[in-house]
């Protein structure tokens, strides 16, 4: 495939002009005009497979007519009010819609925002006034948003936290369990949580357990490198929260509306979070985000402690409801975890041949896939996820990696067999021309990453 890229070019040398560059991670100059289910097209007409399906923010895939007609239906009747003064109906049968399908059977109530990030900063609010306690303890390797309240829980980048500080005081940090690389050196089969000890060990030596309000966890680290924790793991954790009083919070913004084979990534591992942070999927892409979580701590906060002008726009939450009635009508959770499943199988098969391919993870339509220089010491190999990326959108084929050496597989639920059948085509091919030497090193310039 010879991409046509002259009017893509001229719009990105534009956009370099004008856009700050803190607000880009760059893969390759894809300048996107339209998308329809999980195919993607540029500004010149080149068509491309999306593996990335927005950042795990498409699920329902690109203009679903259902999510399409509810948005410009509503847009027709009336475009905003802001919430923060009076009601509209579309909010309010969206948070009635959201309480049911969050796990927990304990009365629940919402709080609506804009981004992940945003959702996250009103995690935080509402386990410090609810608990009384100021401590939060979140993962290396998370990533919660670009708010000051959310980068403060992130780290993941160094980036992110440079010149800007000082940030949110009383935020912690533990490792998050990575069964692939053991910080602990453990095999799976020996394994005795000794992960946790590290916050045992912090709960006698210097973080009193009775001054942390909550752990926030993403259930499934996603730009850590779909890095999936332990059962038993979740489970002691959430136990050893609730031995101490400490709210059991997670981040489902990237995970969550079927993205795991489940509604929420967190129902794979037997726990009912306290509270819950939504985002990106819950309106097939448009703005919108929550917070769910039990009515009494939410109710800890009065106004207007976590409202904004825009919060809950009827357009939007229009979207999310057409959203939430795709996923039932086509199936799509189901159809997550059968097609996550014929996928892994794949490149279960591709590990075999190509010792690159360290480890293939994930649940549903969810994977990561590890690249390495070597298989034995799983030293991670940047490089090549650069380029064989670059590769794969040349081919037509929009892939990404995260964590510096892990391709991110996150395609629209909608994602049909045939299109999968066909991107993984191209990624072997993108993996034997990396091998090969096939691949110049100019391409490293604009492919960077996370």
């Amino acid at each position: 495939m010879t991409l046509k890229l002259k009017k893509g070019k001229a719009l990105v040398a534009r956009d370099n002009k004008v856009i700050g560059t803190g607000a880009r991670v760059p893969y390759y100059p894809l300048v996107i005009k339209r998308g329809h289910g999980s195919i993607i097209e540029d500004v010149d007409g080149n068509e491309f497979i999306d593996f990335l399906a927005s950042a795990g923010a498409t699920n329902t895939g690109h203009c679903h007519p259902k999510v399409v007609k509810a948005i410009q239906d509503q847009a027709a009747e009336l475009i905003h009010y802001t919430p923060a003064y009076m009601y509209n109906e579309p909010m309010i049968k969206l948070a009635e819609e959201l309480v049911k399908i969050t796990p927990g059977k304990f009365k629940k109530k919402v709080m609506f925002g804009m981004s992940g990030s945003d959702s996250n900063d009103g995690m935080i609010k509402i386990a410090r006034a609810y608990t009384g306690r100021s401590k939060i303890i979140s993962f290396v390797g998370a990533y919660h948003g670009s708010t000051y309240g959310s980068i403060s829980l992130s780290a993941l980048s160094l980036n992110m936290r440079r010149k800007i500080g000082p940030l949110l005081p009383d935020i912690y940090h533990i490792n998050y369990p990575d069964c692939y690389r053991c910080s602990c050196g453990k095999k799976v089969a020996s394994c005795n949580l000794e992960c946790l000890d590290e916050l045992k060990q912090k709960f006698t030596t210097y973080l009193p357990p009775e001054e942390v309000a909550a752990i926030i966890m993403e259930p499934i680290a996603g730009d850590g490198g779909i890095i999936i924790p332990p059962e038993k793991y979740t489970k002691a954790l959430y136990a050893l929260c609730k031995e101490h009083g400490i709210l059991f919070a997670v981040d489902e913004v990237q995970q969550g509306f079927g993205r795991t084979g489940k509604w929420f990534a967190i129902e794979n591992f037997g726990v009912d979070p306290d509270i819950m942070v939504l985002g990106k999927s819950i309106a097939s892409g448009m703005p919108l985000s929550a917070v769910v979580a039990r009515e009494e701590i939410i109710e800890s906060v009065g106004p207007p402690a976590h409202l904004f002008t825009t919060i809950g726009n009827p357009v939007c939450c229009q979207a999310a409801l057409a959203t939430i009635d795709v996923i039932r009508e086509e199936g799509l959770v189901e159809a997550s975890k059968e097609k996550g499943e014929y996928l892994k199988a794949k490149f279960m098969k591709l590990k075999k041949k190509y010792p690159l391919i360290g480890d293939v993870r994930g649940l549903g339509l969810n994977l990561g896939i590890d690249l390495v220089k070597d298989p034995k010491t799983k030293e991670r190999y940047q490089v090549a996820c650069a380029k064989i990326c670059y590769r794969c959108w040349e081919k037509g084929l929009l892939l990404t990696f995260f964590a510096n050496n892990v391709l991110r597989v996150q395609p629209p639920l909608v994602i049909t067999k045939e299109e999968l059948d066909r991107a993984m085509v191209i990624i072997e091919e993108a993996i034997q021309e990396f091998l090969n030497g096939d691949i110049p090193d100019e391409v490293l310039e604009t492919a960077k990453g996370w």
